[in-house]
Parts: structure tokens; C-alpha cells; sequence
């Protein structure tokens, strides 16, 4: 008798998403502030910048450090010295510590870091002669002490530099 009356079901799939019915999630758009519209958009007249003084004027941007004219810490803490900005960090390696490679091998900057020799980032390394030299070796380094390179040619090897 009522049958006209009943609602018709939906199907339980829900429709496929496509250009024409995308939209973005509730909550991702928000509209941007309208400052300076009326006295009923709560940003009206000073448009949130308060009354008189440099912040509320026109074109006022704060610099990084300012302290409100008063002397900034970065000017206040004395400094001192020079820091070179093109200064190479160069690793350190004395010629006793290459013993404990075999007799003939290449060591080269991959080897001493392999060891623990060199640690981190390098601009190079440099072989300095302190100790004594017993295996013969091939080094391979971007600088070497005139006492390191005379041990290891006295020891049977050869000192490679680097560029």
C-alpha cells in the first residue's frame, strides 16, 4: 500500500573519485584574514598593529638580533682572533702508526680510514716522521715530512703525493 512512499536505498559502494568530484580535506582551506575592513571584522582601524610607535608603522621590519635599540649580544661579547674561512682541515699521521699494515701494500686515505687512523671528513692527509718505519710500503698522501719520506724510502718504500 505504501510502497511509493519508501525511500529508495543507495547502493553500498561509494562513488568513484574523478577530477569533476574532488575536493579538499575539511579543515586544509582556511580563508585569510581581511585586516582593515570595518570595525566588525575585529581588524578594523589599526588593523592589529596597535597605536603610534615604529611596529605599527608602514614598511617596519624587525632586524635579526635588534634588542630595542639597546647594544645587541652579538656586539657585546668581545671576540677574538681570526677564523679562517678557506682553511684546510688536514689529518695527521704519524709513520710508527703505519706498522700494523702488511709489508708491500698501498695505504691510502680509504686504508688509514678503514683503520681508525683518520677519522671524519678530511681536506687531506698528511704523514709525519715520528717513530721508525720496519715494513715497506707504498703511501699514498696529499703532503709528507721530509723525515717521513726519507723513512719510508729508507724502509723499501715509496712516498706518493697526492693533488
Amino acid at each position: 500500500m505504501a510502497e511509493h512512499h519508501k525511500k529508495k536505498q543507495s547502493s553500498p559502494r561509494t562513488p568513484s573519485a574523478s577530477l569533476s568530484n574532488l575536493k579538499p580535506p575539511r579543515g586544509s582551506r582556511k580563508k585569510h584574514v581581511r585586516v582593515g575592513r570595518g570595525m566588525g571584522s575585529k581588524l578594523g582601524k589599526t588593523s592589529g598593529a596597535g597605536n603610534k610607535g615604529q611596529q605599527s608603522r608602514r614598511g617596519y621590519s624587525r632586524r635579526r638580533g635588534f634588542e630595542g635599540g639597546q647594544m645587541p649580544l652579538h656586539r657585546r661579547i668581545p671576540k677574538r682572533g681570526f677564523a679562517n674561512a678557506l682553511r684546510k682541515d688536514v689529518a695527521i699521521v704519524n709513520i710508527e702508526s703505519l706498522n700494523q699494515f702488511d709489508a708491500g701494500s698501498t695505504v691510502g686515505l680509504e686504508e688509514l680510514m678503514h683503520r681508525g687512523l683518520v677519522r671524519g671528513r678530511r681536506d687531506g692527509v698528511k704523514i709525519l716522521g715520528d717513530g721508525e718505519l720496519k715494513v715497506a710500503l707504498t703511501v699514498r698522501a696529499h703532503a709528507f715530512s721530509k723525515s717521513a719520506q726519507e723513512k719510508i724510502t729508507g724502509a723499501g718504500g715509496t712516498a706518493e703525493v697526492l693533488s
